[in-house]
Protein backbone atom coordinates (compact mmCIF):
# COMPACT_ATOMS: atom_id res chain seq x y z
CA UNK A 1 0.00 0.00 0.00
CA UNK A 2 0.90 3.73 -0.36
CA UNK A 3 1.86 4.87 2.96
CA UNK A 4 0.09 7.93 4.21
CA UNK A 5 1.98 10.90 4.50
CA UNK A 6 1.63 13.78 7.54
CA UNK A 7 2.91 16.77 8.68
CA UNK A 8 4.51 18.36 11.73
CA UNK A 9 6.23 21.95 12.39
CA UNK A 10 9.70 22.53 10.91
CA UNK A 11 12.19 21.02 13.39
CA UNK A 12 10.23 18.53 14.46
CA UNK A 13 12.32 15.85 12.49
CA UNK A 14 15.44 17.35 13.39
CA UNK A 15 18.21 14.66 14.47
CA UNK A 16 15.88 11.79 13.27
CA UNK A 17 17.84 9.00 12.04
CA UNK A 18 16.93 5.56 10.29
CA UNK A 19 17.25 2.67 12.68
CA UNK A 20 15.95 4.82 15.48
CA UNK A 21 12.17 5.56 16.64
CA UNK A 22 10.19 8.85 16.35
CA UNK A 23 7.09 9.37 17.88
CA UNK A 24 4.52 11.09 16.41
CA UNK A 25 1.65 12.97 18.56
CA UNK A 26 -0.98 16.05 18.48
CA UNK A 27 -4.06 15.79 15.46
CA UNK A 28 -2.01 13.85 13.15
CA UNK A 29 -1.28 11.05 15.46
CA UNK A 30 -4.90 11.05 16.09
CA UNK A 31 -5.76 11.33 12.33
CA UNK A 32 -3.57 8.29 11.61
CA UNK A 33 -5.37 6.23 14.25
CA UNK A 34 -8.69 6.94 14.08
CA UNK A 35 -9.46 7.76 10.64
CA UNK A 36 -6.20 6.57 8.24
CA UNK A 37 -6.66 3.47 11.35
CA UNK A 38 -2.99 2.40 10.69
CA UNK A 39 -1.87 -0.50 12.84
CA UNK A 40 1.32 -1.72 13.74
CA UNK A 41 4.16 -2.94 10.86
CA UNK A 42 1.79 -0.78 7.90
CA UNK A 43 4.47 2.13 6.97
CA UNK A 44 4.22 5.57 7.32
CA UNK A 45 5.58 8.58 6.11
CA UNK A 46 6.17 11.61 8.13
CA UNK A 47 7.20 15.22 6.27
CA UNK A 48 8.30 18.91 8.67
CA UNK A 49 7.27 21.01 5.52
CA UNK A 50 10.63 21.91 4.75
CA UNK A 51 11.70 18.97 2.96
CA UNK A 52 12.27 16.78 5.38
CA UNK A 53 11.06 13.27 4.91
CA UNK A 54 10.86 10.22 7.82
CA UNK A 55 9.75 6.84 6.35
CA UNK A 56 9.14 3.90 8.17
CA UNK A 57 6.67 1.71 9.91
CA UNK A 58 4.33 2.15 12.65
CA UNK A 59 5.43 0.28 15.85
CA UNK A 60 3.70 -1.99 18.33
CA UNK A 61 2.09 -0.62 21.00
CA UNK A 62 0.77 2.58 19.21
CA UNK A 63 -2.24 4.49 20.64
CA UNK A 64 -5.00 7.62 19.32
CA UNK A 65 -2.34 10.16 21.39
CA UNK A 66 0.51 8.74 20.33
CA UNK A 67 2.29 6.88 16.91
CA UNK A 68 5.70 5.21 17.78
CA UNK A 69 7.54 4.78 14.72
CA UNK A 70 10.50 2.64 13.67
CA UNK A 71 12.32 4.78 11.23
CA UNK A 72 13.86 2.86 7.94
CA UNK A 73 14.85 6.00 6.35
CA UNK A 74 15.10 9.63 6.69
CA UNK A 75 15.70 12.20 3.42
CA UNK A 76 15.74 15.86 2.66
CA UNK A 77 14.73 17.07 -0.63
CA UNK A 78 16.35 20.11 -1.51
CA UNK A 79 13.75 23.42 -2.76
CA UNK A 80 12.59 23.48 -6.35
CA UNK A 81 13.42 25.53 -8.46
CA UNK A 82 11.82 28.43 -9.79
CA UNK A 83 10.03 29.44 -6.63
CA UNK A 84 6.05 29.23 -8.15
CA UNK A 85 3.88 31.86 -6.51
CA UNK A 86 0.04 32.19 -7.18
CA UNK A 87 -1.88 35.05 -6.73
CA UNK A 88 -5.41 33.87 -6.49
CA UNK A 89 -8.54 36.56 -6.23
CA UNK A 90 -11.51 35.76 -3.77
CA UNK A 91 -14.30 34.02 -5.78
CA UNK A 92 -17.52 33.19 -5.11
CA UNK A 93 -18.71 29.30 -5.28
CA UNK A 94 -15.65 28.04 -3.47
CA UNK A 95 -13.45 28.75 -6.55
CA UNK A 96 -11.07 30.27 -4.73
CA UNK A 97 -10.48 27.21 -2.57
CA UNK A 98 -10.32 24.58 -5.39
CA UNK A 99 -7.66 26.67 -7.33
CA UNK A 100 -5.47 26.32 -3.97
CA UNK A 101 -5.91 23.09 -3.36
CA UNK A 102 -4.84 22.55 -6.87
CA UNK A 103 -2.48 24.39 -7.14
CA UNK A 104 -1.19 22.89 -3.94
CA UNK A 105 -1.37 19.26 -5.58
CA UNK A 106 -0.06 20.85 -8.83
CA UNK A 107 3.37 21.90 -6.52
CA UNK A 108 2.96 25.93 -5.81
CA UNK A 109 5.46 26.63 -3.40
CA UNK A 110 3.36 29.76 -2.12
CA UNK A 111 0.16 31.18 -2.29
CA UNK A 112 -0.96 34.71 -1.73
CA UNK A 113 -5.15 35.48 -1.31
CA UNK A 114 -6.40 38.47 -2.82
CA UNK A 115 -9.42 41.18 -3.07
CA UNK A 116 -9.54 42.60 -6.22
CA UNK A 117 -11.55 45.08 -7.78
CA UNK A 118 -14.39 42.48 -9.62
CA UNK A 119 -14.37 40.36 -6.89
CA UNK A 120 -17.72 39.41 -5.41
CA UNK A 121 -16.11 37.78 -2.26
CA UNK A 122 -15.26 40.44 0.40
CA UNK A 123 -12.75 39.73 3.31
CA UNK A 124 -13.37 42.50 5.76
CA UNK A 125 -12.54 42.17 9.54
CA UNK A 126 -12.53 39.16 11.49
CA UNK A 127 -13.42 37.53 7.86
CA UNK A 128 -10.23 37.97 6.67
CA UNK A 129 -8.55 35.93 9.48
CA UNK A 130 -11.12 33.16 9.54
CA UNK A 131 -10.51 33.03 5.49
CA UNK A 132 -6.80 32.71 5.74
CA UNK A 133 -7.50 30.03 7.93
CA UNK A 134 -9.35 28.08 5.82
CA UNK A 135 -6.84 28.59 3.23
CA UNK A 136 -3.89 27.59 5.30
CA UNK A 137 -6.40 24.17 6.22
CA UNK A 138 -6.59 23.54 2.37
CA UNK A 139 -2.99 23.75 1.78
CA UNK A 140 -2.08 21.61 4.05
CA UNK A 141 -4.87 18.87 3.56
CA UNK A 142 -4.06 18.87 -0.24
CA UNK A 143 0.29 18.96 0.89
CA UNK A 144 -0.73 15.27 2.59
CA UNK A 145 -3.06 13.97 -0.42
CA UNK A 146 -0.05 14.83 -3.06
CA UNK A 147 2.63 13.30 -0.71
CA UNK A 148 4.30 16.72 -0.87
CA UNK A 149 8.02 17.19 1.36
CA UNK A 150 7.50 20.72 0.98
CA UNK A 151 4.11 22.93 2.46
CA UNK A 152 3.70 25.56 0.23
CA UNK A 153 3.95 29.11 2.73
CA UNK A 154 0.70 31.51 2.78
CA UNK A 155 1.34 34.63 2.01
CA UNK A 156 -0.36 37.83 3.86
CA UNK A 157 -3.58 38.35 2.14
CA UNK A 158 -4.12 42.29 0.10
CA UNK A 159 -6.39 43.89 -0.45
CA UNK A 160 -7.30 46.21 -3.92
CA UNK A 161 -4.10 48.19 -5.32
CA UNK A 162 -1.95 47.38 -2.33
CA UNK A 163 -0.93 44.30 -5.17
CA UNK A 164 0.66 46.82 -7.08
CA UNK A 165 2.95 47.45 -4.33
CA UNK A 166 3.76 43.82 -4.07
CA UNK A 167 4.27 43.27 -7.49
CA UNK A 168 6.70 45.95 -7.53
CA UNK A 169 8.91 44.33 -4.81
CA UNK A 170 9.23 40.98 -6.51
CA UNK A 171 9.90 42.39 -10.14
CA UNK A 172 12.38 44.48 -8.02
CA UNK A 173 14.24 41.65 -6.47
CA UNK A 174 14.01 39.69 -10.02
CA UNK A 175 10.60 37.80 -10.19
CA UNK A 176 8.89 37.03 -13.42
CA UNK A 177 4.96 38.38 -12.46
CA UNK A 178 2.55 36.64 -14.99
CA UNK A 179 -0.87 38.66 -15.17
CA UNK A 180 -3.44 36.16 -16.72
CA UNK A 181 -5.65 38.22 -19.43
CA UNK A 182 -8.04 36.82 -21.86
CA UNK A 183 -7.09 39.45 -24.62
CA UNK A 184 -3.36 39.68 -23.77
CA UNK A 185 -0.87 39.71 -26.74
CA UNK A 186 1.78 37.21 -25.54
CA UNK A 187 1.23 33.46 -24.91
CA UNK A 188 2.56 31.53 -22.17
CA UNK A 189 4.06 28.77 -23.43
CA UNK A 190 6.58 31.60 -25.61
CA UNK A 191 7.15 34.08 -22.36
CA UNK A 192 11.09 33.39 -21.53
CA UNK A 193 11.62 31.77 -18.33
CA UNK A 194 15.26 30.67 -17.96
CA UNK A 195 16.90 31.75 -15.11
CA UNK A 196 14.21 33.29 -13.43
CA UNK A 197 14.36 32.48 -9.68
CA UNK A 198 10.96 33.30 -8.83
CA UNK A 199 7.43 33.35 -11.19
CA UNK A 200 4.17 34.64 -9.71
CA UNK A 201 0.90 34.09 -11.52
CA UNK A 202 -1.37 36.75 -10.84
CA UNK A 203 -5.21 35.47 -11.57
CA UNK A 204 -8.31 37.32 -11.74
CA UNK A 205 -11.62 36.96 -10.27
CA UNK A 206 -15.00 34.87 -11.94
CA UNK A 207 -15.53 38.91 -13.81
CA UNK A 208 -11.32 38.45 -14.79
CA UNK A 209 -9.24 41.56 -14.17
CA UNK A 210 -9.77 45.34 -14.65
CA UNK A 211 -8.61 46.69 -17.43
CA UNK A 212 -6.87 49.41 -14.75
CA UNK A 213 -5.41 46.56 -13.07
CA UNK A 214 -3.90 45.26 -15.41
CA UNK A 215 -2.31 48.50 -16.74
CA UNK A 216 -1.22 49.38 -13.04
CA UNK A 217 0.64 45.78 -12.40
CA UNK A 218 1.98 46.41 -15.85
CA UNK A 219 3.20 49.91 -15.06
CA UNK A 220 5.32 47.67 -12.26
CA UNK A 221 6.98 45.15 -14.19
CA UNK A 222 4.15 42.58 -14.42
CA UNK A 223 3.41 40.88 -17.75
CA UNK A 224 -0.32 40.56 -18.90
CA UNK A 225 0.27 36.93 -20.61
CA UNK A 226 -2.16 34.77 -22.62
CA UNK A 227 -3.33 31.43 -21.02
CA UNK A 228 -4.63 29.61 -24.09
CA UNK A 229 -7.19 29.55 -26.71
CA UNK A 230 -10.28 29.10 -24.54
CA UNK A 231 -11.14 31.62 -20.87
CA UNK A 232 -10.88 29.58 -18.33
CA UNK A 233 -12.70 29.61 -14.69
CA UNK A 234 -11.14 31.27 -11.83
CA UNK A 235 -10.56 28.15 -10.55
CA UNK A 236 -8.41 26.20 -13.33
CA UNK A 237 -6.73 28.84 -14.99
CA UNK A 238 -4.18 29.58 -11.88
CA UNK A 239 -3.42 25.89 -11.72
CA UNK A 240 -3.15 25.20 -15.60
CA UNK A 241 -0.62 27.48 -15.83
CA UNK A 242 1.95 26.57 -12.77
CA UNK A 243 1.32 22.65 -15.03
CA UNK A 244 2.42 24.70 -17.69
CA UNK A 245 5.39 26.18 -15.53
CA UNK A 246 6.09 23.23 -14.20
CA UNK A 247 7.12 21.22 -17.50
CA UNK A 248 8.72 24.68 -19.15
CA UNK A 249 10.69 24.76 -15.94
CA UNK A 250 11.78 22.08 -15.51
CA UNK A 251 10.51 20.94 -12.34
CA UNK A 252 8.35 17.88 -13.67
CA UNK A 253 11.40 17.15 -15.57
Amino acid sequence: MTAPVFVVDPGALDGVAAGGRWTLTGPEARHAVSVQRLRAGEPIEVVDGVGTRLVGEVAPGSGPAAVEIEVTAVTSEPPASPRLVLVQALAKGDRDEMAVEAATELGVDAVRPWQSERSVVQWRGDKAAKGEQRWRAIVHAATKVARRSWLPELLPFVRGQALVDVVAEATGRGALVLVLHEVAAAPLVQVPVEGVPEIVVVVGPEGGLSDAEVEALAAVGGAPVLLGPHVLRSSTAGPAALAVLAARTGRWG
